[in-house]
């Protein structure tokens, strides 16, 4: 269980965002929360100065397929960072540890092989309720703290 809230940061440590282009990549699946973490990904990037004309935003139908839609952004020249944002919520088969598994794998190589960051947003819970805190509830909100990661990674 998280122990802070995902969008309690110290804001004068985050850079200047006004000068950088963010690719945002959103799993359509579990959209209550995705759609969520979403507006508190863009109100961030916004917040410290990211251009909405530079926040891209690209959806795809569920998790697994965050990792094409990031590497795809990844190819496009432009992007400071790449962001993934989706949700996975425990169910009673063995798919849920396949997914989580394969996004972190996956967006761990494409870490490991470009020259973008690629933020890693994607909820893994064991049930609904535990999404909706993490998506703007009690515990703050994932895309807040993702669109920071991804200002700090972009200067870094």
């Amino acid at each position: 269980m998280a122990t802070k809230n995902l969008s309690e940061y110290n804001v004068e440590k985050v850079p200047d965002a006004s000068n950088m282009i963010f690719g945002i990549v959103v799993s359509e699946w579990n959209s209550e929360i995705t759609g969520a973490m979403l507006e508190g990904c863009v109100n961030t990037l916004e917040k410290h100065g990211a251009l909405p004309e530079n926040i891209h935003v690209k959806t795809v139908p569920g998790s697994f397929e965050l990792i094409y839609g990031a590497r795809q952004m990844t190819l496009n020249d432009g992007y400071d960072a790449v962001i993934i944002l989706g949700c996975v919520i425990r169910g009673e088969t063995p798919h849920f540890d396949y997914i989580c598994q394969g996004v972190t794998q996956g967006i761990a190589r494409l870490n490991a092989t470009n020259n973008i960051p690629v933020v890693y947003g994607l909820l893994t819970t064991e049930n609904m309720q535990q999404a909706k805190d993490r998506a703007g509830g009690r515990l703050g909100n994932k895309g807040d703290e993702c669109a920071v990661v991804a200002i700090k990674m972009a200067k870094f």
